[in-house]
C-alpha cells in the first residue's frame, strides 16, 4: 500500500468512525479537544467543534487574539483528540500535526453560514482577555447588533478557521481488561505514511 493509500486509508477510518458515532447518537460527534503549547513548552488544551475534514486536514474556527490563536500561531502545531464511549467499546481518535490559517475565501463562507447570533458574538468577545462584568459583555452585543442592524454581518478580520494537516493519526479501541487495541498512521519528514499497531 503506498503512503498516499494509507493517508486515505485512515481519512476514510475516521469519517466511518464519525457517522458512526452520529448514529450512535454521541451529543455532539464534532467535539474534539485542541492541545497546544506555548513558545515556553506550557500546554493548553480546550474543547472546540470540528467544523471540515478531508484530505487537507481538520479545520476549527477560532479568534486569533485568543490564547489558543496567539499560541498557534507562535507555534503552529497542534494535538486534537476525539472520544466516541458510544461506538464499539469506547473510540478515541488523536490527531498530531502542522497548523495553518485557512483562505479568506474559506473563512468568509463558513462565517456567513453561522446563525447571526453567532456572528454578532464573534464580533462582541475579546475572546480570552479580562471580563470586568457580564453587563459589559451584553452592551457590546447589544452595541454590535445596532452596527450591523439591517445588513450582512461581514467576518471579523481576527476570526478566522485553522487546519490541522495530520503528521499522525491514532485510532484507539476499546477492550475488555485494557486489552485495547492501537493502530497508528506515521507521516515521516519526507511524506511518507506508514502504519503500525501499538501495545495498549
Amino acid at each position: 500500500m503506498t503512503a498516499i493509500d494509507l493517508l486515505s486509508e485512515a481519512n476514510a477510518t475516521f469519517a466511518a468512525l464519525f457517522e458512526q458515532a452520529r448514529q450512535a447518537g454521541e451529543p455532539d460527534p464534532t467535539a474534539m479537544s485542541v492541545a497546544t503549547a506555548s513558545l515556553g513548552a506550557r500546554p493548553s488544551t480546550r474543547m472546540v467543534l470540528l467544523k471540515q475534514h478531508d484530505e487537507r486536514g481538520f479545520v476549527f474556527y477560532t479568534h486569533l487574539d485568543g490564547r489558543k490563536g496567539r499560541e498557534l500561531q507562535d507555534n503552529p502545531y497542534a494535538a486534537l483528540l476525539f472520544h466516541w464511549p458510544r461506538v464499539k467499546a469506547g473510540v478515541q481518535v488523536r490527531v498530531e500535526g502542522g497548523v495553518s490559517i485557512v483562505a479568506d475565501e474559506e473563512a468568509d463562507a463558513y462565517f456567513a453560514s453561522r446563525p447571526r447570533g453567532s456572528q454578532i458574538g464573534a464580533w462582541a468577545s475579546l475572546q480570552s482577555e479580562t471580563l470586568d462584568d457580564p453587563q459589559t459583555f451584553h452592551e457590546r452585543v447589544a452595541q454590535v447588533e445596532q452596527e450591523f442592524a439591517g445588513r450582512d454581518v461581514p467576518r471579523p478580520p481576527r476570526w478566522t478557521g485553522l487546519r490541522v494537516r495530520p503528521m499522525s493519526i491514532e485510532f484507539w479501541y476499546g477492550g475488555n481488561f485494557r486489552l485495547h487495541e492501537r493502530c497508528l498512521y506515521e507521516c515521516d519528514p519526507a511524506g511518507h505514511w506508514s502504519k503500525r499497531m501499538l501495545y495498549p
